[in-house]
């Protein structure tokens, strides 16, 4: 294992984790101001959106990352360009995770 690939590596993981991070505040944001629940949603509701968000949330950092590696060249438009596509790829994946989070509580 050469300097770069260790690099790269640690990058990858620092998105991922930064990712799932931004995704965990957000829920955790929307859980606690959302006020009192639906009876008929159960005791325990809010552990799926509170496992799912985060880990979309993750798959958005890592799809952020990849996005910029293979895209972002040495020129700045390249650059802007992949940085631009990254983050509309994250807020896809962390829009879809919210959705998929919610499901049959908040978003019906």
């Amino acid at each position: 294992m050469n300097a770069t690939s260790h690099t790269l590596s640690s990058t990858l993981k620092r998105r991922i984790l930064i990712g799932g991070g931004i995704a965990t505040a957000l829920i955790l944001f929307f859980l606690i101001t959302a006020g009192e629940p639906n009876p008929e949603w159960g005791k325990f509701w809010r552990i799926k959106p509170l496992i799912i968000v985060p880990l979309a949330g993750a798959f958005g950092g890592g799809l952020f990352h990849y996005i910029n590696q293979f895209l972002g060249g040495q020129k700045i438009g390249t650059r802007i360009a992949a940085f631009l596509i990254g983050a509309i790829a994250f807020i896809i994946a962390l829009w879809m995770g919210t959705v998929l989070g919610l499901n049959g509580t908040y978003w019906n």
